[in-house]
């Protein structure tokens, strides 16, 4: 992204502690709907296409670089901030990965929900020449820094609440944290930082005092969403954010239609893309990227994580569907199928339109064409079934020798009876039946009975042991 010519660097602070978690994980890496904290801000920055993003780390900073993922779209670099000495030596760190050309973005690692659209405006307002904030007023604004104007309305200081007297801490306005501003006008203001406060600490919020004695314009972008600015410090506030942005999320899509039996009983942890008429009841999550087709029905506690579901689809109560982010792992499920009460998906289930799977039932990088069922108790791994085949009761494919996975192939209209055993690598012939109990290690011909079971022996007046006294 650029303005007026100038390249966007963003500078993300994630050095804290956070000693009010009560966590030996870092606070960044803390988790809201389903991605860290810091996960969130470095793909809001990705958003912007921001020509690099720099995170300043310092506590745990192993574990917090390691617990990045790269979003694309920018340079990810990281820079040490030790010891942390507050937000303005944090963003100095910064300052060596930062060019002169750009205008730089400051975030922090603990803001997940900022969104890029208010990014973008922010931006906008900084045109390349101003140091720009982003703002909100609060009702209770307590220890926020407080937006400080002159008369005419311009924006004079930043005031942290410690510092603040009695006239400043009743103003409402306060700074969240964000600011845009010229690196060329930036780097000079932090050289100039000191610690002379009550926290002792080199406050960021000092360079508007500079930009006003300089004559840059200081402008402040004010926004009315508070959950864009919410920082998280406790595990109160973190499990307040994520209900707060769930039931948002809620809200998006019931406007667009689709039926939550309770919004309060709901939780998306990626991304979920639903089509017309989709209804869904209580408890469930969905995680990764999950597509729900026109009337697809999700029943009370069912866990989805990278799936699409075709329309009409039934997604019986207490059903795990839990594909992978590679498309060979995503668990695809047809037309107008059945799937649950709990049954189990796994990477790479591929069911085809009208397919049903019952009852504990677990599927795993299998394809089963159009019609398969498998009603109660099963297990297909690595197989490849076809249309229209019944799937006993209590049978399974013993698809792994205890060093390779080898492929089961049933043919169309094959019935497997109850409790059978079909050791893999082996191929069941189209429209053939094995009889129920029977282990099978060779290939079956087609429209055949196989039956592979011991003989039944009945010994007449038998007696059993006796126990001895």
């Amino acid at each position: 992204m650029k303005q007026n010519g100038q390249a966007v660097d963003v500078a993300i602070m994630a050095a804290g502690k956070g000693t009010r978690m009560k966590s030996r994980l870092p606070k960044v890496l803390h988790r809201l709907a389903g991605r860290a904290l810091l996960q969130h801000v470095v793909d809001t920055a990705a958003g912007l296409n921001a020509r690099r993003v720099v995170v300043i780390t310092g506590h745990g900073a192993a574990e917090v670089e390691a617990g990045v993922v790269h979003p694309g779209g920018g340079l990810l670099q990281f820079v040490r901030q030790e010891p942390q000495l507050g937000t303005g030596h944090a963003v100095q760190q910064a300052v060596p990965a930062l060019p002169d050309d750009g205008i730089v973005v400051v975030l922090s690692g603990d803001v997940p929900l900022t969104e890029g659209t208010t990014l973008r405006a922010l931006i906008d307002a900084c045109g390349g020449d101003k140091l720009a904030l982003l703002t909100i007023a609060f009702d209770d604004p307590t220890g926020y820094g407080r937006i400080v104007r002159a008369a005419n309305g311009e924006v004079q200081a930043i005031v942290e609440h410690k510092d603040a007297s009695e006239a400043q801490r009743a103003i409402q306005e306060i700074y969240s944290g964000i600011m845009a501003v010229p690196a060329r006008l930036l780097k000079p203001w932090l050289a100039k930082l000191d610690n002379k406060n009550a926290q002792g600490e080199y406050y960021l919020t000092d360079v508007v005092k500079f930009a006003v004695a300089q004559g840059v314009p200081v402008v402040a972008h004010k926004i009315a969403d508070a959950l864009q600015v919410a920082g998280i410090n406790s595990p109160v506030q973190l499990a307040e954010l994520e209900r707060a942005h769930q039931q948002r999320v809620a809200r998006t899509l019931m406007e667009q239609g689709v039926r939550l039996a309770d919004p309060a009983r709901f939780d998306v942890r990626g991304e979920l893309l639903c089509g017309q008429d989709v209804e869904i009841d209580i408890n469930c999550i969905f995680a990764g990227q999950v597509e729900l087709g026109e009337g697809v029905r999700i029943g009370a506690h069912c866990t989805i994580s990278n799936a699409r579901i075709g329309a009409g689809a039934v997604i019986h109560p207490y059903t795990h569907i839990e594909g992978g982010f590679a498309e060979k792992d995503r668990v695809e499920v047809g037309v107008g199928a059945l799937v649950g009460p709990y049954a189990r998906l796994r990477p790479g289930a591929k069911l085809g339109d009208e397919v049903h799977i019952g009852n504990f039932v677990e599927i795993k990088a299998a394809t089963l064409a159009k019609g398969a069922k498998a009603n109660h108790l099963a297990y297909i791994g690595d197989s490849k079934v076809g249309e229209r085949v019944n799937y006993g009761a209590g049978s399974i494919t013993a698809n792994y020798d205890g060093a390779n996975k080898h492929t089961t192939v049933i043919e169309a209209d094959v019935h497997i009876g109850s409790n059978c055993v079909l050791i893999a690598p082996v191929t069941i012939g189209a429209g053939g039946t094995v009889g129920g109990g029977s282990t099978i290690t060779k290939d079956t011909p087609p429209g055949a009975l196989t039956v592979a079971r011991a003989k039944q022996v009945s010994l007449s007046n038998w007696k059993r042991p006796e126990k001895k006294k």
